[in-house]
């Protein structure tokens, strides 16, 4: 039995060892494997600029095999086309748009060739654009009361009951004084993450499942310090609210970053995310404290376009004007929208509560737009504004030295600014719910307190300071109608049927100044010849008159920044004709810059930040 045994075995092994071998045959003739290959897109997306379709060529060679893509926004007759173009050329849909008729894509350089020469109607490519919020980072404001709006709180004006849509980076998952409002009621009622429900497609479901009501964290931390702004309901040791609409609600759209930075798309989906949910929340107020330098006029940027979409739907668009300043012609998209309410920034300059200190902010970006239209409308505080926000945050790491004891933050911008108006847009909104957007603008407007001088001259242009520092008492309280946005129709802008300019131009000099109303006049002669030659000589007069610049108050301006104090921010100040200078005229009329403009030269400068 062991002799057969050890036999077997040997038997056994030898067969192993031929199956091995053979084995080892077969496996030398397979073809050795292929190296794994990963197609990237760019880090950073390029500067927003319109890509016109060229002139219909032969059909478009097929499509070659996919290279490197980049994001775009494809718009068309409707969104449906422009899916179907997308796809037709191979490229990826990467989201709906549905709110400015179009699609994000993903294309290579082939792909974006044979879409362009396609015959879509209405086709027009935008690259997506960057975006970044506008702060920089400076000391602490009292910012409730020195807008008047702490004044409101004691009486029983808070914002209850109006939601403000804060489109940035998110809002912290501790939410402290953003937990509940002073009603005992949650102060966030919803949170959307934009850049998740693109990257993750069972996201949106998902999110709508919960009601939207998922914490999404602020990685960068400007997003809670902005909706802290608006509504915070912490209790200072005055006794004082630190935010303006304490009592309001808000909605918390993510589409900013952990750095800060944010695309077209992005933005654009978080719009449209509000106005679809506006009646479910009772959003009246969306806060767009960010932007990017202008790359086409208003009605030909995606952006603008649905910033415009979104006025249309009956909300309140209040937009930073930007950091560029103070050089002129230096405001950000989408704040060089002529609807929306666009604001710059005033420090106290360290002397809180002393009116006779405050100063405009020097790195507040100025008017007027490229299309000639009077930006900004007014001004909020915006200088070393302390909020809460997030200890852990991008900014807390980057700047640990704005970082307080009470987990708040010290920063100083337009973005800032603006979310001191959006408050105070709630409280006007409490006051009087059935207000419309452009009579929020109209009051908001004619409550404001313009810096003048001893004299009782401006201290610093419209194109500067709008109509000046916003005023919360005096703007719930206005009862100013027909005194914004005249003349201008946002349906037919967005249909594409009329396009505006605005007022302001600029001479052969390169002073800036605001054009007379041209109004048509009727001269009748008296009887006889003396009587003809007089009727006669009041018409030349007149005419003549109509080609006058308007040389008001301060209107005047060679795009200088004066950097002075002990300007009195009076509501005495009479604007001429109820604010005329903001009047649209249709485009084709001709009201355009006597210099002209190259959109593709950008003639855009850096931001400029100052200790304010």
């Amino acid at each position: 039995m062991t002799t057969k045994t050890r036999r077997w075995l040997l038997a056994a092994g030898a067969a192993s060892v031929l199956l091995a071998l053979w084995a080892l045959m077969l496996r030398s003739d397979a073809p050795p494997p292929s190296p794994v290959t990963v197609v990237s897109r760019p880090a950073l997306p390029i500067p927003v600029a319109a890509a016109p379709a060229p002139a219909r060529a032969a059909p478009p060679s097929p499509v070659a095999q996919v290279g490197v893509r980049q994001d775009y926004i494809v718009q068309a007759d409707s969104v449906e086309v422009a899916r179907s173009a997308v796809a037709r050329v191979g490229g990826v849909v990467t989201g709906d748009l549905s709110i400015i008729r179009a699609v994000g894509a993903a294309l290579d350089d082939r792909q974006l060739e044979a879409l362009r020469a396609a015959d879509v109607p209405r086709l027009r490519i935008f690259e997506d654009s960057a975006v970044q919020a506008s702060s920089s980072h400076l000391p602490e404001t009292n910012y409730p009361s020195e807008v008047a709006a702490s004044n409101l709180h004691v009486g029983g004006v808070t914002g209850r009951g109006v939601t403000v849509a804060v489109l940035d980076s998110g809002v912290w998952s501790s939410l402290g004084p953003l937990q509940t409002t002073p009603y005992q009621t949650p102060h966030v009622l919803a949170q959307y993450d934009v850049i998740q429900a693109r990257t993750q497609p069972t996201y949106s479901l998902t999110a709508a499942q919960q009601n939207y009501s998922q914490s999404i964290n602020d990685l960068f931390g400007h997003g809670t310090h902005i909706s802290s702004i608006i509504a915070s309901s912490g209790v200072a040791t005055t006794g004082n609210y630190q935010g303006v609409a304490p009592g309001g609600n808000l909605v918390s759209v993510r589409v900013l970053d952990s750095s800060g930075a944010g695309r077209y798309f992005d933005v654009i989906s978080g719009i449209q995310w509000v106005v679809k949910e506006q009646s479910r929340y009772n959003i009246r107020v969306i806060n767009l404290s960010l932007g990017a330098p202008p790359q086409s006029p208003y009605w030909d940027d995606p952006l603008d376009q649905a910033v415009m979409a979104a006025w249309a739907s009956g909300i309140v668009v209040v937009a930073a004007a930007g950091n560029r300043g103070p050089q002129p012609m230096t405001i950000n998209a989408p704040g060089n929208v002529p609807y929306v309410i666009t604001v710059g920034a005033v420090t106290d300059a360290y002397h809180p509560m002393q009116p006779l200190q405050y100063q405009l902010a020097s790195f507040s970006s100025a008017g007027p737009t490229y299309e000639g239209f009077v930006k900004p409308e007014i001004l909020g505080m915006g200088g070393h504004m302390l909020a809460y926000a997030p200890n852990n945050g991008t900014l807390a790491a980057e700047f640990p030295q704005w970082v307080g004891p009470y987990d708040d933050f010290t920063m100083s911008g337009t973005s800032q600014a603006t979310a001191v108006v959006s408050g105070v847009v709630a409280l006007m909104l409490q006051v009087d719910p059935y207000l419309t957007p452009d009579q929020v603008k109209c009051r908001l407007m004619s409550g404001a307190h313009p810096a003048v001088t001893s004299k009782g001259t401006l201290a610093y242009t419209v194109f500067q300071q709008g109509t000046g520092l916003v005023n919360a008492h005096d703007a719930a309280y206005s009862t100013a109608t027909n005194c914004a946005n005249q003349g201008l129709n946002v349906a037919a802008d967005l249909a594409g049927t009329q396009h505006f300019g605005g007022r302001a131009n600029r001479d052969s000099k390169g002073n800036y100044y605001i054009m007379q109303d041209q109004q048509t006049t009727t001269c009748s002669a008296g009887g006889g010849l003396v009587g003809w030659l007089v009727g006669t000589l009041v018409c030349i007069v007149k005419d003549v008159l109509e080609l006058i610049p308007l040389l008001l108050d301060g209107l005047f301006w060679n795009g200088s920044y004066t950097s002075g104090s002990g300007y009195t921010w009076s509501n005495g100040y009479t604007w001429s004709n109820g604010y005329t200078w903001s009047n649209g005229y249709t485009w084709s009329n001709g009201y355009t810059w006597s210099t002209g403009y190259t959109w593709s030269t950008g003639n855009e400068s850096p931001d400029t930040t100052a200790q304010q």
